[in-house]
């Protein structure tokens, strides 16, 4: 026996030779017996009392989630009540695809949104230049196509823009005025456009003007001294000869001289040009390039108006007698407002809140025509614009006292359009008598229309319920119903039951002074006096010049349909302009104007103080 260095014998003995698995057996009843005498949790317990077999069954009937043990048959039956209710909503899905569906139809279009399908359908049949595929006026081709060039004094690319009305002539002042007036309305009412499905075709009718318009002068220049006021002429007072109020021909067949009128001294004509490129740069504000090339156009047109001081229409030259500018000043303001918002420079603010400028513009000597705002009068339609500056930005002074002034007199202007006022005569059957009884009412009174709707949604916008005429408080109502009223009246709410828009309703004037509407297209060319037989015709027109405002009614609410009586049966390219403008103001759902298109260019405004008193002397 050998015997341990610690003390102990190193023998070992038969009682302590027991197996490996009993001394393993005997361990594991001592470590179970130490740690039940532990605070164990259930689950723990649960683990070291079970035995082997135990511990197997627990697990499969549990799963491990990770995060959690949950029961196998509880999550089998989760799962597959997630696979059932899929199917089930796929199976839903795919009968609800394959039954066919009846849905309801859109409620039909107001009258205002129909008669402005066919109102913009005219611009289309003006259009002068080669005519794109999509125009859908089968009876117009391309025309016009060595305007400029057939000029020896000229000999520059004038081709494309509009003709004026029933003739061939291509007259750049009304040309302005109406593309101003269509780009205001799609500023104001975009979403209205857009609702419609018109937005596109209304920007591509301003492009169309616009591109011609920059044509007419040095577009790329910072300075001119020229512009080309008009191609064609109309004068017949000299004697027969061939020129586009003589002859009686489609466009497309022109053969004869086509004269350009140029103007070096024409404030009117530039400063209606510069607020035609100006408005239209905010509507093409997304795109930069083209919105920069007008702005700039626009700037070069005004400084020219501003330094070369003239009417365009001096006496006994072809414009003045067709289009005679009585007065420029009101251009300046009316410019001078659209170039302020174009660009934000404070300068042209300056410049059209000026009340110099304004006395010469007529804002404070009134007269027949005040408050008719037209092609030729822009001061009405400058006092509604810079009111509405004052409504949403009130700049303050300098510039409160002129605006405050403008904002008066549109009210006052506003309560004029009221029967009650007595300012001007209505017919019997209520149309305002804007001109005063003259030829050719319906331009004046659809531009009164857009003024009185689109002031009423000024105020609905400024959440103000209406506004006074002297002591008497009128609501924003009255506005609308002024301009529903002239409007219902001009598509056929009259005494005559006559729509006065061709193609609208069922009778409207079916014998339009219009050369290219009057002659058919037969592939027969007629000489200049040769479509004379087409102009004297008793006949209705061939061609039916969709959406043409003919000049209308007389002071007793008669109208002649007769194709040589252009003051009745001839539509303009300004007339059409202001009904499409009061067409989309009260067309569709009430949706408002849009408050901050036209300010997108005009920076935050911090009004400058006024000047402090003068000091106190004894």
């Amino acid at each position: 026996m050998f015997r341990d260095p610690w003390g102990g014998p190193m023998e070992i003995s038969n009682a302590d030779s027991a197996t490996d698995d009993d001394r393993s057996r005997n361990l594991n009843e001592l470590d179970r017996s130490a740690l039940l005498r532990q605070q164990l949790d259930e689950t723990q317990q649960s683990w070291l009392l079970a035995g082997p077999g135990d511990v197997d069954k627990k697990k499969k009937k549990q799963i491990d989630l990770g995060c959690m043990l949950v029961s196998r048959k509880l999550f089998m039956w989760t799962v597959g009540t997630i696979l059932g209710v899929g199917v089930l909503v796929g199976l839903i899905m795919l009968i609800v695809k394959t039954i066919p569906h009846h849905h309801k139809p859109p409620p039909p279009e107001d009258q205002y949104t129909q008669a402005l399908h066919k109102a913009l359908k005219f611009f289309n049949a003006q259009r002068s230049g080669p005519i794109p595929k999509h125009n859908n006026v089968s009876w117009r081709g391309n025309s016009g196509m060595k305007d400029g060039f057939s000029d020896s004094s000229i000999k520059r690319n004038l081709v494309g823009g509009y003709y004026d009305a029933g003739d061939a002539i291509k007259f750049n002042f009304p040309m302005s005025f109406a593309m101003t007036m269509l780009s205001w309305s799609v500023i104001e009412y975009k979403a209205k456009y857009e609702a419609a499905g018109e937005l596109d075709h209304i920007k591509e009718i301003i492009k169309w003007g616009t591109d011609y318009l920059l044509k007419t002068f040095n577009s790329s220049a910072d300075t001119i001294d020229r512009i080309a006021a008009q191609v064609g002429a109309g004068d017949t007072s000299k004697g027969p000869g061939p020129n586009d109020h003589y002859c009686w021909v489609r466009p497309e067949d022109i053969d004869y001289t086509r004269p350009v009128y140029e103007c070096h001294s024409c404030s009117d004509l530039a400063s209606e040009m510069a607020a035609a490129l100006a408005a239209a740069s905010i509507v093409f504000k997304d795109s930069k390039t083209y919105s920069d090339k007008l702005v700039h156009g626009a700037r070069t047109l005004f400084k020219f108006g501003r330094a070369q001081r003239g009417r365009y229409s001096p006496s006994g030259s072809d414009p003045a007698i067709f289009y005679n500018s009585t007065n420029y000043y009101d251009e300046y303001v009316w410019g001078g407002a659209w170039l302020y918002f174009a660009t934000g420079n404070t300068s042209y603010l300056t410049l059209a809140t000026t009340p110099g400028i304004a006395k010469h513009a007529g804002a404070f000597w009134g007269g027949p025509d005040y408050g008719v705002f037209s092609w030729d009068n822009k001061l009405t339609g400058s006092q509604v614009l810079l009111s509405r500056l004052r409504f949403f930005l009130s700049p303050g002074y300098p510039y409160e006292e002129i605006l405050s002034t403008f904002h008066n007199q549109t009210g006052n202007i506003m309560c004029s359009y009221l029967p009650v006022y007595r300012s001007f005569n209505h017919t019997k059957g209520g149309l305002i008598e804007l001109n005063h009884g003259r030829p050719q009412p319906l331009q004046y009174v659809v531009n009164a229309a857009f003024l009185a709707s689109l002031y009423a949604d000024y105020l609905d916008a400024a959440d103000t319920p209406g506004w006074y005429c002297g002591p008497t408080f009128y609501s924003k109502d009255v506005l609308r119903d002024f301009a529903k009223r002239q409007v219902d009246y001009i598509l056929g709410d009259n005494p005559r039951k006559m729509s006065y828009v061709v193609g609208y309703g069922s009778k409207y004037p079916k014998h339009v002074h219009h050369r290219g509407a009057s002659i058919p297209k037969n592939g027969v060319k007629y000489s200049c006096k040769g479509g004379w037989k087409w102009r004297d015709s008793k006949k209705p027109n061939p061609n039916t010049i969709v959406g043409a405002m003919v000049a209308g009614p007389d002071r007793h609410d008669g109208f002649k349909d007769v194709r040589t009586n252009y003051n009745y049966t001839e539509p303009t390219l300004a007339g059409n302009a202001g009904l499409v403008a009061a067409l989309i103001s009260l067309s569709g759902v009430k949706t408002g104007i849009d408050k901050n298109t036209l300010f997108s260019a005009v920076p935050p405004m911090f009004p400058t103080p006024p000047p402090p008193p003068a000091a106190w002397k004894p």
